[in-house]
């Protein structure tokens, strides 16, 4: 669906009400890419860096040629949850995120403000990612656009229960009311854990068409087979976590069968065992229709 803010936003109005926010490791040459990428479209912009403790000489390179961007250097690689120390030093009410290897298109963050001005309950829009240079639409655009979701509040775009987290923009108040991306989950999959936090408390989320992200994928990425090995640990931390306690058993089973055969699978066991017993105190089921909804998604996504 595409959705038309409902007024415009002005270039002085957006500098006053959103940031931006970017977690990088090692990654020197594209952050610096994405950091003049965003000058050009977002002009003015706040943005925030927050290091997660690179050896590349990322800290001093970025405050040496952008003086403008602020810059927060953490002693020890904090995951995806380094964006909570971006958030947390922001000021204005809304916060854009991207990773280092990617950016927003001009005129996505004006429209971005004027929704969120508009809509009180929408706590973070999900954009349309655009990969590489011949701007690829991303698979997960789809998917998002056509959920089986059933909008109850008459929002603008398609709710959703999920999001890319280099193509995202949320309500700063939202974000930070239900902790922000998870410590636990360290990365891979903590949009999940986010996106579910937020429908718990209420929050609208949204895939809006009409804001757009740029995503260059780096060449410098961990290996598949480390991606699926989080993949299958945060998938049942995430059960543990929030879901009924037979979703979380029926997610533990499924690794310890697939660790026979699949190698992330074995090498995801042992981390994952250890860090339960954190989950299970950090457990909050998640309210019927919130749980009702991530049923209907996996219904979904099996047919």
């Amino acid at each position: 669906m595409s959705t038309r803010p409902p007024r415009s936003v002005s270039r002085t109005e957006t500098r006053e009400r959103i940031s931006i926010v970017i977690a990088t490791r090692n990654r020197r040459t594209e952050l610096a890419r994405t950091l003049a990428e965003l000058r050009r479209a977002c002009p003015g912009v706040a943005v925030v860096v927050v290091d997660n403790a690179s050896g590349d000489g990322t800290v001093p390179h970025v405050r040496r040629t952008r003086p403008d961007v602020e810059v927060v250097a953490l002693d020890r690689n904090a995951g995806a949850a380094a964006r909570n120390a971006g958030v947390r030093r922001t000021r204005t009410p809304y916060v854009a995120f991207c990773d280092d290897d990617s950016w927003w298109q001009p005129g996505s963050l004006e429209r971005a403000v004027a929704l969120f001005d508009r809509h009180p309950l929408l706590g973070l829009i999900a954009a349309r990612t655009l990969v590489g240079a011949e701007r690829r639409p991303d698979p997960t655009n789809r998917l998002m656009e056509q959920g089986p979701l059933t909008d109850r509040h008459g929002a603008p775009g398609t709710p959703v229960l999920g999001f890319m987290a280099c193509s995202a923009v949320v309500r700063r108040r939202a974000f930070l009311d239900v902790g922000g991306f998870s410590a636990l989950l360290f990365f891979v999959g903590e949009e999940k854990l986010l996106a579910q936090d937020l429908a718990a408390r209420g929050w609208w989320l949204r895939y809006i068409e009409d804001v757009t992200a740029c995503h260059h994928p780096s060449e410098h990425r961990p290996s598949d087979r480390w991606r699926r090995r989080l993949e299958w640990r945060n998938s049942v931390l995430i059960a543990w976590l929030r879901r009924p306690v037979a979703t979380a058993l029926r997610e533990t089973r499924a690794l310890l069968v697939a660790a026979a055969h699949d190698r992330a699978a074995c090498e995801a066991v042992v981390p994952t065992l250890r860090r339960v017993p954190l989950a299970l105190r950090r457990r909050r089921r998640l309210p019927e229709p919130v749980e009702s909804d991530i049923r209907r998604l996996e219904r979904a996504a099996t047919e």
